[in-house]
């Protein structure tokens, strides 16, 4: 078995696009047009991990909810610093600031994506997990 990919419904594809691409640094690798839907495929760096960002030509009826039962998605970042330079550069800040977790383990920080996503941010001091 492999994990193939993470699908995120998104209300607004201009906005989710230049999250994704330009704050995490993803890569659009494949656009799917459906009869009711578009289906964006970004990729990280790496090109193993995919995230599959769907608009659905029409929302429903009082847009997404994300209920209580989903977390986060996790990045990493070389650089918590550079990436909190680059925020502010872009005028968006953390839901969470930066701390370490421990000592030993890694520092970690949180973002929303345009439709509240909650999105990690991992600067990993050693191999932590």
């Amino acid at each position: 078995m492999k994990l193939l990919h993470t699908m995120i419904r998104i209300s607004d594809k201009d906005k989710s696009l230049r999250f994704y691409q330009e704050v995490l640094g993803l890569k659009l690798t494949k656009t799917m047009e459906l009869s009711d839907a578009t289906l964006y495929f970004l990729t990280d760096e790496r090109g193993c991990c995919e995230i599959e960002l769907t608009y659905n030509h029409k929302l429903p009826e009082g847009g997404y909810n994300h209920g209580n039962y989903f977390g986060h998605i996790a990045f990493s970042t070389e650089s918590m610093n550079k990436f909190t330079e680059k925020l502010n550069q872009m005028g968006l800040d953390y839901t969470v600031a930066p701390f370490d977790i421990t000592e030993e383990g890694p520092k970690i920080a949180f973002i929303k994506d345009p439709d509240g996503i909650s999105i990690e941010l991992i600067e990993r001091k050693k191999e932590f997990y």
